[in-house]
């Protein structure tokens, strides 16, 4: 049996974008739109296909029917050998070949309070027969990433737990599961969003636990008085039982996307030539087929541009995505400007968000931003 095919893989989307103000308002948090080319969620989903695995378990609860059509329709059938998931509502989606379902069964389990009780409520479809391992993902990082050799250095090492993680500036750790490691590369120190750092390491929101280990703590802190996390309850009750921890650092761009600021910041570090994720990296899932490109002309300064943009202004460190029209003397720098919007002929607008109908989110200039 291939290394692969004793992973289950599952994708945590519950999010609701709450903190990404007007960003986030209507719209799913793994929809929002990245990059020019993509969702957030198509990031994770991305790595999982390139990096062999066959399918990816949805656990998401928030507007499920919505997140789902639109998943079948952008992922299933399109990448041959790989698909998603949807649990209960698998066998509906399946039936409806490349359509959308009519209807789908009513739902008959309680929500789910937080990433650990979502793997409690779908366990049927996580810890089959077969399932030596589970990979666990979320749905708003960016990053490019192949698992495998993840998931071969946690199964040779019969490790309980291993975890993904990555070294960043010690002044964004307060927002991220801050962690330390021995000198043999066993974790010692896990702390979610610690009030005084003392590492710039951070979990970077992926892992793969020994399925059975898991299963037993799931089921160990089920009815007591836990917050319903798998970082906040899962992973340091293995550490403080002396679980067999192991660490797989992340070399190279990796980014949460939990605010608009940090959204913001994001995209003008696309612009640099230096970035760290080029545009040719993206998963491209929104107009698949149209071309994206980073120029640098008085038209479009250091801005990643779609090859349909219509523009009769200036656009400077900016990131567009496909269908936006820029109009008549207009100027738009170190800004993310959204699918089909339309700038208004003479519009000045300075790093900003501008939605699809046309609702422009300001943001605080990013520090280092594009100059």
């Amino acid at each position: 049996m291939a290394e692969s095919d004793q992973v289950r893989t599952v994708l945590l989307a519950g999010g609701r974008g709450e903190r990404m103000g007007r960003l986030g308002e209507g719209r799913l948090k793994p929809l929002v739109p990245y990059g020019g080319a993509c969702r957030l969620i198509d990031f994770s989903l991305a790595n999982a296909r390139d990096s062999g695995l066959g399918e990816v378990l949805l656990l998401s609860q928030y507007e499920e029917r919505l997140l789902m059509d639109d998943l079948h329709s952008a992922w299933n059938g399109t990448s041959r050998g790989f698909r998603v998931h949807f649990g209960p509502y698998d066998a509906a989606y399946r039936a409806a070949g490349e359509e959308l379902p009519p209807r789908l069964p009513d739902r008959t389990w309680p929500l789910e309070k937080g990433t650990a009780d979502a793997l409690i409520r779908k366990e049927q479809y996580i810890f089959g027969p077969r399932t030596e391992h589970v990979m666990v993902l979320h749905a708003d990082h960016v990053y490019r990433f192949d698992y495998g050799p993840l998931i071969r250095r946690h199964i040779a090492s019969r490790a309980a737990l291993t975890v993904a993680y990555q070294r960043i500036d010690p002044r964004w750790v307060h927002l991220f599961g801050m962690v330390a490691f021995d000198r043999d590369g066993s974790l010692t120190t896990f702390v979610e969003k610690p009030e005084h750092p003392t590492s710039d390491l951070v979990f970077a929101a992926f892992c793969v636990f020994d399925a059975k280990v898991l299963r037993r703590y799931l089921e160990e802190l089920e009815g007591t008085d836990w917050k319903h996390d798998i970082s906040r309850d899962v992973i340091p009750a293995m550490l403080a039982a002396g679980e067999r921890i192991r660490g797989h650092r992340v070399e190279g761009h990796w980014e949460d996307i939990g605010t608009v600021e940090r959204y913001h910041r994001a995209h003008l570090a696309m612009t640099r030539s230096d970035a760290g994720l080029p545009v040719q990296a993206l998963p491209w899932t929104i107009s698949p087929y149209l071309q994206r490109r980073r120029v640098d002309s008085p038209g479009a300064r250091r801005s990643v541009v779609p090859f349909d943009m219509v523009s009769r202004g200036h656009v400077e460190d900016s990131v567009l995505f496909p269908g936006v029209r820029i109009g008549e003397g207009a100027r738009v720098r170190r800004s993310v400007v959204l699918p089909g919007a339309v700038v208004p002929d003479g519009a000045d607008i300075d790093s900003a968000v501008v939605l699809e109908n046309g609702f422009v989110q300001h943001v605080e200039p990013a520090p280092n931003a594009a100059r």
